[in-house]
């Protein structure tokens, strides 16, 4: 097998020149998982979850297209008839946690992603994320590409929402307890800042958390020597036809090569330029603020009660 990924890799490195001379496009099928059985209080109804999978379809279930040439790609969702409504609070919060248009430029090594985030436009330039990619001996067919199996592990953006999970029950149940302990000592007979604070416990990004890494399985193809990928993810020697992360799974379900016609392929331009670390801080802000109405209504019906 050893022998085999060599001579591959010999393959790949004299049709990079010929590579360079590759265009085409790539369709992607783009599928996450929830694990619904760790939401909600006190579980929830099998009719329930299939009516919450049925409303989280457009977050969970897309298609995107990479078109691209020797050094440049552009990664976009297919047109669709159906129009998607992003909805409000945390459906606008997972909605701007997915990029829009993504560029990449292999010889420069740049990224350019237009986010759409609680109605404003941003444009995020910066590095394409520097993955130490471990390729392995494993190998299957995907359609006719023969594919080699690569492992990474990436550090998960502060504003990727899509990554987000129910915490450690365990530890909120502990944490609640000495919260409820301390409220005890601070109330009246009555109980009415127990009743505040019970509230107050149960804020929803509280339950929430993302883990700080994930790893990342990508199955690439020597047959076209060229490091583009789905997204933000290169840097391999051959297209990556499948990619997981965490809970989201991209398979390239079909390939065009050198069409006599190939779209352009440009950097987004419209919105705010800003890096990475700066718009990751514009969503920690908004969240802090959404964390903050939410208290303020729950504090009031609290005092209500």
């Amino acid at each position: 097998m050893k022998k085999y990924l060599i001579i591959l890799v010999c393959f790949m490195s004299i049709s990079w020149i010929q590579a360079q001379n590759f265009s085409g496009q790539a369709y992607y099928q783009s599928k996450t998982t929830v694990d619904l059985d760790n939401f909600g209080r006190g579980g929830m109804s099998e009719d329930m979850k299939k009516q919450i999978m049925a409303r989280m379809k457009s977050f969970l279930e897309k298609t995107y297209v990479l078109t691209f040439d020797g050094s440049e790609s552009v990664y976009e969702q297919e047109a669709s008839l159906d129009v998607a409504t992003q909805g409000r609070g945390w459906g606008m919060m997972m909605a701007g946690a997915a990029p829009g248009i993504e560029y990449k430029n292999l010889e420069e090594g740049s990224l350019v992603q237009a986010h759409e985030f609680f109605g404003k436009s941003f444009l995020i330039k910066d590095e394409i994320p520097a993955l130490e990619w471990e390729v392995t001996n494993e190998t299957k067919m995907i359609g006719a590409y023969l594919a080699i199996k690569a492992r990474a592990v990436k550090q998960v953006k502060a504003n990727d929402f899509s990554m987000m999970r129910r915490g450690n029950r365990r530890n909120q149940k502990s944490d609640q307890a000495v919260e409820k302990s301390k409220n005890a000592q601070k109330t009246g007979p009555d109980g009415a800042q127990v009743a505040k604070s019970d509230s107050l416990s149960r804020d929803p990004i509280d339950q929430i958390e993302l883990p700080k890494t994930i790893e990342v399985t990508a199955w690439f193809t020597p047959q076209i020597p060229l490091g583009h990928g789905p997204g933000e993810y290169a840097g391999l020697p051959g297209l990556i036809l499948e990619l997981n992360a965490d809970r989201t799974t991209l398979l390239c379900s079909k390939i065009v090569m050198n069409p006599k016609s190939l779209p352009e392929i440009e950097a987004p331009t419209k919105g705010t330029v800003v890096t990475q670390a700066e718009f990751e801080d514009i969503v920690t802000k908004k969240t802090q603020e959404m964390r903050e109405n939410w208290r303020n209504r729950a504090g009031r019906r609290g005092r209500g009660k």
